[in-house]
């Protein structure tokens, strides 16, 4: 059954999941996991791209769009069906998408801001409710 963790964030600052979303893309792929990325919108999903080129000069997260070349390993959506991808989902939307349960893991990075928080109390609600394993991280 799916594991969901929901990773907690101290702050309402912009930007602010997507920096939470590059951390945990990186622990993973160090890991060896293969991740899908879903975020709010295109936007969103084309600003993570572009953050990920640049989060750890040190290193290179081989990651894309969905669809585009190098998105084996890291892939970044936006609601679209995660084609091959099933271990790990980090979820920016602010709903669950209705593919989360083919993965095996599934990460939910909450904010403090309002509009977040709220919606998120509704995700904890939705994967508590059907028996999903939860876990909380404060970051």
């Amino acid at each position: 059954m799916t594991r969901v963790g929901f990773y907690v964030v101290q702050s309402a600052a912009p930007g602010q999941r997507l920096t939470v979303a590059a951390r945990l893309a990186d622990k993973a792929f160090q890991q060896g996991h293969r991740i899908f990325i879903n975020a709010a919108d295109e936007t969103q999903a084309n600003e993570l791209n572009e953050l990920l080129w640049s989060f750890r000069p040190a290193s290179f997260l081989p990651h894309g769009l969905l669809g585009q070349e190098h998105c084996d390993t890291i892939a970044i959506g936006w609601g679209q069906e995660p084609e091959n991808h099933n271990d790990l989902l980090i979820n920016l939307q602010l709903t669950i998408p209705s593919f989360f349960s083919r993965f095996q893991r599934v990460a939910e990075v909450v904010t403090q801001e309002p509009e977040h928080l709220a919606a998120l109390r509704d995700s904890w609600r939705f994967y508590k409710a059907r028996g999903y394993h939860l876990d909380k991280h404060d970051l």
